[in-house]
């Protein structure tokens, strides 16, 4: 039976989500407040859309209803971290109204040594078991933000990631793309040699795709674009711009590159290059949610993405606090496809 994975903006069934618990990114009471709060905002944002499953720790649940709402269904599992699009499941589906759920290996986004995932490595199945879905499982090490897809065959990937040492030592090229093109259903993959450079700090994923780009429908994808020749990711900006109008997709059209500009804060408060990318937005059913930043280029990225997605409601909620702990918008959010 072959599986693939449908773009982002087909139809859902549902999106899964994880409540933030103390943990190494959220080093003490007043961050961990922030970063409820945040994530409660994407949830509401989400929930004018489609149904939402949050999955909290144990004796967690009065307080994230308190936050969330009564429209959130909650779910009790065990968690390390909050990042669902990493540590849940790719569902993937035949085309004939079967549900599967892709489980990859999880290790702490190349097993950094703040991380813990005892528990995270188990949440895939643990959803997979919630949404009634087979698991698929995988030996290569991956994250849900380490890939986007068209629904028509193409996957985008970056080096550092599927082929970084502390994820999949001795996987060769060819070997990472068979493997994700048997899950995925996909048959060309488009590589781009890094990520962001904000995205190899403390806390970052050593160089996620869905910060960088992303497909908006089959053969046009969104670019972060970073305009300022002083800031690191200028010259990488320039660099996937190139790569990705040199490129063509499964079906072999030649891609339509779509410059998203990035916001115009350079720095954060504490004088470090920020990595704020309007490109890790969500799509869900009749919606975008799009990260800000309180930002002058906020409109701007709303207009852009309101303009491909016509049929839409765009919705911008500040991303900031999500972003100080190392992701964003699409980072915490995965979507479950409506069958």
């Amino acid at each position: 039976m072959t599986f693939r994975m449908p773009p982002e903006w087909a139809p859902h069934e549902r999106t899964w989500m994880a409540w933030p618990g103390p943990n190494a990114t959220f080093t003490d009471a007043a961050e961990l407040a922030r970063a409820r709060t945040a994530w409660a905002s994407v949830a509401r944002a989400v929930r004018r859309f489609e149904p939402v499953t949050m999955v909290h720790g144990p004796g967690q649940g009065d307080g994230a209803r308190e936050l969330l709402g009564p429209d959130v269904d909650l779910v009790e599992r065990e968690l390390d971290d909050a990042w669902m699009r990493d540590i849940g499941p790719t569902f993937v589906t035949d085309g004939r109204g079967g549900l599967a759920a892709v489980d990859w290996v999880f290790n702490g986004w190349g097993a950094q040594d703040w991380a813990r995932w005892e528990h995270d490595a188990e949440i895939a199945r643990h959803v997979a078991d919630l949404a009634a879905a087979p698991v698929l499982s995988s030996p290569l090490v991956n994250e849900g933000g380490a890939i986007h897809v068209d629904g028509e065959g193409t996957v985008l990937l970056t080096d550092t990631v599927q082929l970084g040492p502390g994820r999949n030592p001795g996987w060769s090229r060819q070997e990472v793309e068979a493997e994700i093109h048997a899950k995925l259903g996909t048959s060309k993959a488009i590589w781009l040699p890094h990520g962001l450079s904000g995205d190899y700090g403390r806390y970052g994923t050593q160089g996620h795709v869905d910060i960088v780009a992303a497909f908006a429908r089959p053969g046009t994808v969104v670019v972060h674009s970073q305009r300022d020749p002083g800031h690191p990711d200028h010259a990488r900006s320039q660099l996937y711009l190139e790569i990705l109008r040199g490129q063509t997709d499964a079906k072999g059209r030649r891609l339509e590159v779509v410059e998203v500009p990035a916001p115009t804060v350079l720095k954060d408060e504490d004088g470090d290059w920020v990595d704020y990318s309007y490109i890790n937005h969500y799509l869900c059913n009749g919606g975008v949610v799009l990260c800000a930043f309180g930002d002058p280029n906020d409109e701007r990225a709303a207009g852009i993405f309101r303009r491909l997605f016509p049929e839409r409601t765009v919705t911008l909620v500040d991303a900031r606090t999500i972003f100080a702990g190392g992701g964003g918008i699409h980072c915490v959010t995965q979507q479950q496809p409506r069958i």
